[in-house]
């Protein structure tokens, strides 16, 4: 066999091996968290949050509130209403970060925007009844999500998308 041949294989096979190392070194994951805005005043407009909800979003800050601990919340998404970022307010104050006001309707493109500035990090978009599933469904591919019901507050969702391969997501109540 021809000693270019050889040295020609070797390459090959030595640039599949790069390739390899390549995938495994950018293959991180981004995660994000997806919520409805806690429990509000009753009442037609922007209502805030009334104390149960109040409670709730410290809950949300006790859970991924600790700037010091490994893997917290790098960025904040909310829509514009007054409950929205009331949710995330004690988050953001513990952590140090400004919430970022994205449109509520527009599940598509939160899920590109999240993706692509905060690819590899951790994210906790707030949202509504709505456009929580809708959100998942932008960020995951996945079908048939269930409906959150009007009196419902604690659904979250914790998806993980790898840069590489198919996002999945866990759905809990806390």
């Amino acid at each position: 066999m021809p000693i270019w041949l050889s040295v020609l294989g070797a390459l090959v096979v030595m640039s599949f091996l790069g390739f390899e190392v390549w995938v495994w070194a950018t293959a991180d994951s981004t995660t994000i968290i997806v919520v409805r805005h806690a429990e509000k005043e009753l009442g037609s407009g922007d209502p805030p949050l009334n104390s149960a909800g109040q409670a709730r979003a410290e809950m949300l800050a006790r859970m991924f509130g600790d700037a010091h601990a490994p893997g917290h919340i790098d960025a904040i998404y909310v829509s514009p209403t007054v409950r929205s970022q009331m949710t995330a307010a004690p988050v953001a104050s513990r952590l140090g970060l400004t919430p970022i006001v994205a449109p509520a309707h527009d599940a598509r493109n939160l899920a590109r925007r999240v993706l692509h500035e905060h690819s590899g990090g951790r994210v906790l978009v707030v949202g509504h009844s709505d456009t929580v599933p809708e959100i998942v469904k932008s960020l995951t591919g996945a079908k048939g999500l269930p409906p959150i019901e009007e009196a419902e507050y604690g659904t979250m969702y914790i998806v993980t998308a790898p840069r590489v391969g198919r996002a999945d997501f866990l759905r809990l109540t806390y």
